[in-house]
């Protein structure tokens, strides 16, 4: 039964406490596994993905190309699928590449008047690593979600990386891999995939500029640990929801199957109901577990409603809105009469989602905003997967001789008190030639 609570309880703030710290991972009891992965690949190369594969994913490759994924498989996999799907997944790819595409950002220069140009220029990665889970389900969509801003930042090379248990790859995947026009893939999982990207792979595989992609405690351990060997996009933790509703704005079944959409990820999946109705947070309730014995996920659905569900009853929409910046969640559904008053009072939310008509997997598979996103309270600080992910800035700066005469001494000022004189004698040679 999911847990229900009201902010006039004595405990309560012991128990909102516990909410808060939904996303603290136990980095440090799987850190030193990770790092013998890690450092294995390091200077085992070859020989350690090849035998870590076989240890994780129940399958025994002989040899580095039997982890390879070919694009005969990929366009095998696309040209059987039924049109049906097909469409949908041209339909997804088109929004999201849409939407991705307003996001890119531009070179620029600023001329000064007097002669001096300041600017800054993008420039795409040369190449992006992507981490695409495959263990308990299959992902296309995640497959889209990470490929196509890379595709659209410009990336002229994206390598995916992907566990196939039993040695077999998901068709939906690999199809979706084809409509992106992916050239080079592995079946490679967990933090194995992770440092294959991160340090390359002898004359196989190339190493990144920038892994993306979600996964387990293994993943983010693992993408946190390489980070500054190369870029990472985020450390992301299971998938959550909150919803902050009024008592009149929705219906409760609405609400019982938005909440369920997230705890049927993972058990470690958290959904958050925050109300002013107890009447509505009662039914909600009551329809969450009416649904979930018709889930074929019922299993890993329970646990997670059980262990990391809950509904809060709050005195009106204003406390509701500070508890919900407090939580800062991954997915944020506002069901509210009148949801554009208070937007601009949501500080902290991966993505927002709008009205009754607008529920959280809408934005998962076709609305076009990427489903990439930070978790565990994370939001307050890290962004949606975007195509700036893929790309880098570098200033552009251009004096002028009137310029740096201009400006030079009080430029020799400063460096002289930080005690560089050759910063200073740098700038004073301008000024006397």
């Amino acid at each position: 039964m999911i847990a229900l609570f009201n902010s006039k309880d004595l405990d309560f703030n012991i128990q909102f406490e516990k909410i808060l710290k939904r996303g603290a991972m136990d980095i440090q009891s799987v850190v030193e596994c990770v790092k013998e992965l890690l450092n294995a690949i390091k200077n085992q190369g070859q020989n350690a993905i090849i035998a870590q594969v076989a240890q994780f994913d129940s399958w025994n490759p002989t040899r580095f190309s039997d982890l390879q994924i070919t694009q005969e498989q990929m366009q095998n996999a696309y040209e059987t699928l039924e049109t049906s799907l097909k469409d949908s997944l041209q339909l997804a790819f088109e929004r999201i590449y849409a939407f991705h595409s307003k996001q890119k950002p531009k070179t620029w220069l600023d001329f000064e008047e007097n002669g001096n140009i300041l600017g800054q220029k993008v420039t795409p990665m040369d190449r992006a690593g992507l981490y695409i889970p495959g263990g308990k389900a299959a992902y296309p969509s995640s497959l889209l979600m990470n490929a196509i801003p890379a595709l659209v930042a410009g990336v002229q090379e994206i390598v995916v990386c992907t566990p196939t248990p039993h040695n077999e790859p998901n068709p939906l995947l690999l199809a979706a891999m084809h409509l992106c026009g992916i050239k080079e893939a592995y079946k490679i999982g967990g933090a194995s995939a992770i440092g294959a990207l991160a340090f390359g792979v002898e004359n196989h595989i190339k190493k990144v500029d920038v892994i993306t992609g979600p996964g387990n405690i293994y993943v983010a351990t693992a993408k946190k640990l390489v980070f500054g060997e190369v870029n990472i996009d985020m450390i992301a933790g299971p998938s959550e929801i909150g919803i902050l509703n009024d008592g009149e704005a929705t219906r409760a079944d609405y609400l019982a199957w938005d909440l369920l959409s997230q705890a049927e990820h993972d058990e470690m999946a958290s959904s958050i109901l925050i109300t002013t109705s107890e009447s509505l947070a009662k039914r909600v309730a009551q329809k969450i577990e009416e649904f979930l014995a018709t889930l074929p996920r019922k299993e890993i659905t329970t646990k997670s409603i059980n262990k990391r569900g809950a509904i809060i009853v709050v005195q009106n929409i204003q406390e509701g809105i500070a508890l919900m910046n407090q939580i800062a969640p991954e997915h944020l559904e506002l069901l509210v009469q009148n949801p554009l008053e208070i937007l601009s009072e949501i500080k902290h939310a991966g993505a927002i989602f709008i009205g009754e008509n607008t529920p959280e997997p809408i934005g998962d598979y076709i609305a076009g905003p990427n489903h990439t996103l930070p978790t565990g309270g994370s939001a307050k600080f890290f962004s949606p997967l975007s195509t700036e992910h893929f790309m880098k800035k570098s200033s552009i700066i251009a004096f002028s001789k009137k310029g740096i005469m201009q400006m030079g001494q009080e430029c020799g000022i400063i460096a002289h008190i930080e005690g560089l004189d050759a910063h200073q004698n740098a700038v004073l040679a301008r000024l006397k030639s």
